[in-house]
């Protein structure tokens, strides 16, 4: 008797034997681009959201490990940071902080 828990998804990837998905760094820059771009609001999803589309796939565990923290924290403080109208925390500044206050990353639209 074959039970549905006890066959294989289809389409499903599956890590190898003993991985630990938090170090498969293609799931990571895929969970942080759905966090990226389901923030709450249109503003936060495209500058947020944005970012990672323009720098994520060029990211290491470093990068990562610095947006998934950026991530945890609050829409209004992260737009405050990156245009330069509230200072971030130490442990959150440097290159990567530098890239996301040029805002050349979001797309504009004249409608």
């Amino acid at each position: 008797m074959s039970s549905i828990a006890a066959r294989p998804l289809q389409g499903v990837r599956y890590l190898p034997s003993g991985a630990n998905i938090m170090d498969n760094l293609e799931f990571r820059q895929r969970r942080l681009a759905f966090r990226a771009w389901h923030r709450g609001t249109r503003e936060a999803d495209l500058m947020i959201g944005g970012f990672a589309d323009a720098h994520a796939a060029s990211w290491g565990i470093a990068e990562i490990d610095w947006f998934e923290a950026l991530l945890d924290e609050q829409d209004v403080d992260i737009m405050a940071w990156a245009i330069g109208k509230a200072t971030p925390p130490e442990r959150l500044e440097g290159p990567q902080m530098a890239a996301m206050r040029r805002l050349d990353y979001i797309a504009r639209s004249m409608r």
